[in-house]
């Protein structure tokens, strides 16, 4: 069972941004009962803010890291996580924020580090993270870094190709089958989101768990493969 069970909203809450985003108008209650959760929807509709908050309220640095990660870059954080509420089964202070925007300022953060103590590059395959391509860093602090704990995934799929994509997938199912690790990711990714077990949810107007084949990241990927001149008659108009 998840470590995190339960996120809703302070009923206090002002009405202004993040909290007049429409899936937020009415309030927020989702309960977790899978070790992978997807948060899906349009870009600007608040997965990023939904995720950070949540982050927060786990006490992890939402420029990206852990707990233990003390730097500071742009402040993005918005006024959400003081009216989000966690409900947990088995509370962990273990895991990670990783968001791939800021993913930069985190490997330069860890190389900084690393000048005062090497070691410090151990837990991310020993070598710095500037010294791999973007997705092979990702995938280094992957297999490294995560063992167990509630690790927050805001569009992971940003550096890795598909097949990188599918190594994340293991990754995640090597952890999540212990029970000892949960994930809650954010992602347009249509093979990630394909994960067995995860609850999936749309972020609208409203908040509601769809079946992966009902996603329209699904549905628009398989339809454009299987008929891609379709697509380009609507889309190029010379065609």
């Amino acid at each position: 069972m998840p470590y995190l069970s339960k996120i809703y909203l302070k009923d206090n809450r002002p009405q202004n941004f993040p909290f007049n985003l429409p899936f937020l108008r009415n309030g927020l209650d989702i309960r977790l009962r899978s070790n992978v959760t997807f948060f899906i929807g349009e870009n600007g509709i608040g997965k990023s803010t939904l995720l950070e908050a949540i982050a927060d309220q786990c006490n992890f640095n939402v420029a990206g890291g852990n707990r233990n990660h003390n730097y500071n870059f742009h402040k993005t954080e918005s006024a959400l996580s003081e009216y989000l509420t966690l409900s947990w089964r088995n509370k962990t202070s273990q895991g990670f924020f990783m968001r791939a925007e800021s993913f930069f300022n985190f490997a330069t953060y860890i190389d900084n580090v690393a000048e005062e103590d090497q070691r410090v590059l151990e837990a991310y395959g020993g070598k710095s993270l500037h010294q791999q391509s973007h997705g092979e860093a990702f995938l280094s602090l992957f297999h490294n870094h995560f063992q167990h704990g509630i690790y927050i995934l805001d569009e992971p799929e940003a550096a890795l190709s598909p097949q990188r994509q599918l190594s994340l997938l293991s990754i995640i199912h090597k952890l999540e089958k212990t029970g000892k690790a949960q994930f809650i990711i954010s992602s347009h990714s249509p093979i990630l989101m394909s994960y067995p077990t995860a609850e999936i949810y749309l972020l609208d107007d409203k908040i509601q768990k769809v079946h992966y084949k009902e996603t329209e990241h699904y549905q628009l990927t398989k339809n454009f493969l299987e008929s891609p001149e379709q697509y380009f008659q609507h889309l190029f108009e010379d065609i």
